[in-house]
């Protein structure tokens, strides 16, 4: 294993699943929210282009940092190797967003 450590992160976002690889990902500061820091994306060693690829790098071009709110999150995974980051459409199956927000200990709206 490198040094430093490798994150898959799996996400939904407005009917989309995102497959992102990231070096730091912590519980952060934002109750509620998980911090992925360090955004990883492939090189171009072809001249094969992936669109998927592509559009993800787009998306998260300027980003240094992003909070994704926990229950939007799937799975997230030390891994070895770097794959391929991936946007791809949430079809059927039985994964669906949590419905309810997530509220704090404490909170005055009884």
């Amino acid at each position: 294993m490198s040094k430093d450590p490798l994150y898959k992160v799996i996400f939904m976002s407005q009917g989309q699943i995102y497959e992102i690889y990231a070096r730091s990902v912590g519980h952060g500061e934002m109750f509620g929210f998980v911090e992925v820091e360090e955004l990883v994306f492939g090189e171009r060693t072809t001249v094969v282009v992936d669109p998927s690829e592509e559009k993800i790098k787009a998306e998260f071009q300027d980003v240094r940092r992003t909070y994704l709110p926990m229950h939007s999150i799937i799975r997230i995974d030390e891994v070895d190797k770097q794959g391929t980051s991936k946007i791809s459409k949430l079809e059927g199956g039985n994964v669906a967003q949590f419905p309810m927000p997530v509220y704090t200990p404490g909170d005055s709206n009884k």
